[in-house]
């Protein structure tokens, strides 16, 4: 089995972001990378990608790249700034180490669309619990 798969399999437990859709599609030492495919139950009703979703998608993309092969950390702050409505069906979530430190870490998250478009940025603290 890959790291990719272990990992996939891992948060297969983190039902809210894998039953909404939220894929690990890759892996490194620093960073991880995650996708959803747009559905009618990720828009709101204008129609639009709802911030909710981004935000999801974010926020599983930290909690792989902050836990796997790591020490179990939990999200402590994490803020959100939404940039420019979603195009397309895909939207990818890049998250990356800034600083981690003994019992804090730091990841910057970028959300985009198909098209490339920075949709989002979300910035993340978490604290090491084990």
């Amino acid at each position: 089995m890959t790291k990719l798969e272990e990992a996939q399999a891992y948060f297969e437990q983190d039902r809210f972001a894998t039953e909404n859709g939220a894929v690990i599609s890759e892996l490194g030492e620093d960073y991880a990378v995650c996708t959803l495919k747009l559905t009618s139950r990720h828009r709101n009703a204008l129609g639009n990608v709802m911030g909710g979703a981004v935000f999801m998608l974010g926020d599983f993309a930290f909690a792989v790249a902050s836990n796997f092969g790591k020490r179990p950390t939990v999200s402590t702050t994490s803020q959100i700034t939404f940039l420019k409505p979603a195009r397309g069906a895909v939207l990818t979530a890049r998250a990356e180490l800034i600083r981690e430190g003994r019992t804090s870490v730091y990841y910057e998250v970028s959300v985009r669309d198909e098209f490339d478009n920075l949709v989002a940025r979300l910035t993340a603290s978490g604290a090491v619990i084990g």
